[in-house]
Formats: C-alpha cells, sequence, structure tokens
C-alpha cells in the first residue's frame, strides 16, 4: 500500500465551533463551542466554492487495500502523553471499500433508522450512541436505554450489536495496520456515534454539523478518527462530502455505502462536513485513542 503525499494545512490556533456530545453525567451530553479567529472565518465563507480535488470520488471502488494520502503530523500529539507504539509517528488520511460490504452498511443504517426513529432532533443532524445511549430527541439529548427501558428489545437484536462489534474490530485492524501500530494498544473511545443529517434548517448549536474542528483538540483523547458511510453522496443525498482544509485548498472525500475514510486526528486533518442539500446522509463515527484511561467498551443488549 503507497503512501500518496498531501499538503499540511498550517494548525489553526483555536477550535472552532464542532458538532460534539461530551458525556458528563450519565444521559447529559454537551457541544464543546470555541472559536478561531476572523481571517479563517472569511476563508470558510467560500470554502464550498473553492474545493479544488476529490481524493476519492462516489464511483471509484477503493479495494481491497486503503489509498492512503500522507501529511506531516502537527504538534499537537506533544501536548498529551505519547504512549510508543499508538501516538502517531506518521499521519495521514486513508479511504478504503474493501472492508465492509454494502449489505453490512444497509444493515447498519437500518439499525441507526430504528434507533433515530424512536426520537430525532428538531435541526438537520441526529446522532444515535450505543454506547452511552445518547440519542438526539427535540433539542436536547435523552438515554435511549433509561428512556425507552424494556422496549430496547423489541428495537435492537443481538445480531445488530454483533455486527456492530465486528465491524468496530475490522476498522480498529485496519487502522493498526495502515498506521504501523500495535492494535492491542489502540482503543475505543468517546463520542463514537450514528450520524443522520438532513437539510432540516438547524434549530440549536447542535444542529451546526459544518463547521470546521480538528478532533484531537477538541477532544483531547482522540488519536485516530474514521467514518464509516452508510448512505451514497449523489443518490441518496447532496452535499455532505467530507472536506480536508488544506493550506492550498479543499480535498474532499465523496460518501459511498460501505466506504471507510479514517486519519489522524490532529490539525494535520483539519476538516469538516459539507452542508446536506438534500437526502439523508448517514454515517458512523469511530474514534480511537492510543490512552488506556479514556478507553470505552463496546455495546451490548445484555447490559442494558
Amino acid at each position: 500500500m503507497g503512501w500518496h503525499i498531501a499538503p499540511n494545512r498550517q494548525k489553526c490556533p483555536e477550535t472552532e465551533l464542532h458538532l460534539a456530545w461530551l458525556q458528563t453525567a450519565p444521559g447529559l451530553l454537551l457541544v464543546t463551542l470555541l472559536a478561531c479567529g476572523t481571517s479563517l472565518w472569511l476563508y470558510l465563507s467560500t470554502a464550498d466554492a473553492d474545493i479544488t480535488e476529490t481524493l476519492v470520488g462516489r464511483g471509484e471502488l477503493v479495494s481491497p487495500q486503503p489509498r492512503v494520502f500522507a501529511v506531516p503530523c502537527s504538534e499537537d500529539y506533544d501536548q498529551h502523553k505519547r504512549f510508543p507504539g499508538c501516538t502517531p509517528q506518521k499521519c495521514g488520511r486513508a479511504v478504503t471499500d474493501g472492508l465492509v460490504s454494502r449489505e453490512e452498511a444497509q444493515a447498519l443504517r437500518r439499525l441507526a433508522e430504528r434507533g433515530l426513529a424512536l426520537a430525532g432532533s428538531e435541526g438537520g443532524a441526529s446522532i444515535l450512541d450505543l454506547h452511552s445511549g445518547a440519542l438526539s430527541m427535540g433539542k436536547q439529548f435523552v438515554n435511549i436505554y433509561r428512556y425507552f427501558g424494556d422496549q430496547i428489545g423489541e428495537v435492537f437484536t443481538q445480531e445488530d450489536f454483533r455486527l456492530y462489534r465486528d465491524v468496530r474490530r475490522r476498522i480498529q485492524d485496519t487502522i493498526a495496520q495502515t498506521f504501523g501500530l500495535d492494535v492491542s494498544l489502540l482503543f475505543l473511545t468517546k463520542p463514537t456515534f450514528f450520524s443522520r443529517i438532513n437539510s432540516t434548517e438547524a434549530k440549536t448549536q447542535h444542529d451546526e454539523y459544518w463547521h470546521p474542528h480538528i478532533d484531537k483538540v477538541t477532544y483531547g483523547s482522540f488519536d485516530y478518527t474514521s467514518l464509516l458511510y452508510l448512505t451514497d453522496y449523489g443518490t441518496d443525498f447532496t452535499g455532505g462530502r467530507f472536506i480536508f482544509m488544506d493550506k492550498d485548498g479543499n480535498r474532499t472525500v465523496e460518501p459511498r455505502a460501505g466506504r471507510l475514510s479514517f486519519f489522524s486526528s490532529g490539525s494535520e486533518n483539519l476538516h469538516r462536513v459539507e452542508r446536506v442539500a438534500w437526502g439523508t446522509r448517514f454515517a458512523i463515527t469511530v474514534s480511537f485513542t492510543c490512552d488506556p484511561a479514556h478507553a470505552i467498551a463496546d455495546p451490548s443488549l445484555a447490559a442494558v
């Protein structure tokens, strides 16, 4: 598997508004809000018009090996405890269509649809977190396990959770192999969640998913981020492309059901999601840390 060299964007001094929910108490989540600066906001005003390159298009099939684009690592990782064998030594972004079948992606989408059908945001962005139980409901979040209790057994099945765990393990193995890590030193972390995005007008800051952000700066624990797409750009929705914001221009990944996009979580991969124009975009964000203190367990119906 070859590493393509991609330009790096200079580190932004502060973090921008990010659609982020960090669990501060069971069932309670909040969004992290920090401003970056006037120059970046001016840049963003024409960001969609300045898309310069499509890294991977919807019609391409990247399989069996990931397509990898190397970028220089930022200094973000130096501000946290380093974990030999895991903390990024080489950074980049990668895409593969060879890890999750379209049938598996459709099954995961149906899982998300059943869960989100119980509630959902009033705005355009809704989330379902099977780990913490966080579910968008109106303008707030509820704990799906506590709120619906025994009804959850009628919504999700053991097979749903087995598939979810299996796909998570495959993603973890692929990230470790691609970045040359010891997989036993890489841990699932929070937030890890399903997202459903449509063109409905935002009602709260939770719905403003399109702002640029840096995962390592926003969350701290993140070292590697992945997104598994469950719907197709251009067929199920338009807009909603994933945009890496590099110094010399934007580079995009067009979602495709079963496509995995993953990257090191530092400032070298400043990114955002283009606003969805029509249709519905489903995806799963699966996040990993090198710090075992921030590890989370796989969800299980037996634990509900």
